[in-house]
């Protein structure tokens, strides 16, 4: 793969930037990674594994005279660091983000865009349940989807660019509508982080189940459950904050449907219950067809050294 971006800065070194940095340096897509985080103790782990090839410890001095900025932190705070690095951005960079709910992101970081600098939100739909700047791999994005939701009237370069990145970080790209982005994240990653949240809960408050059974006899589904339960608290307390009407939509339906199955279940309806279950299998046969997970144990995630 050629240079795609001369400098490319990300803000933030969690799992996210780990990998992109890891997937960059696979591919050769960048001349220079710079990186800042938040917190001192972030920097000196980057520094000392190797992430990015110069980590600073300002922020304004991370984006300077980078050609892509990358926001790889938690939405809650997005505005308040593009409205801190506006002045340190050189004309005809890029900033994109790589958080999981669109609109509010949008809303928050567009007035603190300068002019002759393009903004293009972004999502990669890729992660796990750890994070930090140890836990990326710069195979997280291959043959994962990445959604670009450029605004209107966006700059076809700058795009075009963006899109060649993360094509060359192993990801699949399409480009789509915020509010519709972040009505189907709410169906594919935002509800069932809350609902795994809530049964791992409701596993604690049986008091007739003691800690220990609960952690001994976990079976393949509690197990799956608690895997998800153990993402980051502060980007899905952010997420459920900013993407509020679209989850609370589909948790109502969700609602509806569990209460289905209340029914099914209280008046021995196997009809129900099988004919439900059959369908709900065959979606599962088509994100393995899909090539969006492997039908191996355990997510087919083999554990990495």
């Amino acid at each position: 793969m050629a240079v795609i971006y001369d400098r490319i800065a990300l803000v933030g070194l969690g799992l996210i930037a780990s990998s992109m940095y890891w997937a960059i340096k696979r591919g050769g897509l960048a001349g220079e990674v710079t990186g800042y985080a938040r917190s001192a103790e972030t920097r000196d782990i980057a520094r000392e594994i190797g992430l990015c090839d110069r980590v600073c410890d300002d922020i304004g001095e991370a984006v300077r005279d980078a050609d892509l900025v990358v926001l790889c932190i938690p939405v809650g705070v997005m505005g308040a660091t593009m409205e801190q690095i506006a002045g340190s951005l050189k004309p005809g960079a890029t900033v994109t983000d790589v958080g999981s709910v669109k609109r509010d992101v949008i809303e928050q970081v567009t007035p603190h865009v300068p002019p002759g600098v393009h903004f293009i939100a972004g999502h990669p739909l890729a992660g796990t349940e750890h994070s930090g700047p140890r836990s990326g791999f710069a195979e997280l994005f291959d043959n994962r989807w990445c959604l670009l939701v450029p605004p209107e009237g966006a700059d076809a370069g700058a795009l075009a660019q963006l899109r060649s990145l993360w094509m060359g970080m192993g990801a699949n790209v399409e480009e789509m509508d915020a509010d519709h982005h972040d009505l189907v994240l709410a169906v594919t990653s935002h509800a069932p982080h809350l609902i795994a949240y809530t049964m791992v809960g409701v596993a604690d408050d049986l008091r007739r189940v003691t800690d220990s059974e609960v952690i001994k006899y976990s079976a393949a589904g509690f197990r799956d459950f608690t895997r998800i339960a153990a993402s980051d608290p502060t980007m899905w307390r952010d997420v459920f904050l900013t993407n509020k009407d679209a989850t609370l939509e589909i948790l109502g339906r969700f609602t509806e449907e569990l209460f289905a199955l209340q029914r099914a279940i209280r008046q021995g309806d196997g009809e129900h219950l099988f004919d439900y279950f059959t369908r709900t299998r065959s979606i599962r046969r088509g994100i393995i067809e899909a090539g969006q997970d492997t039908d191996a144990p355990d997510f087919g995630r083999a554990t990495r050294k």
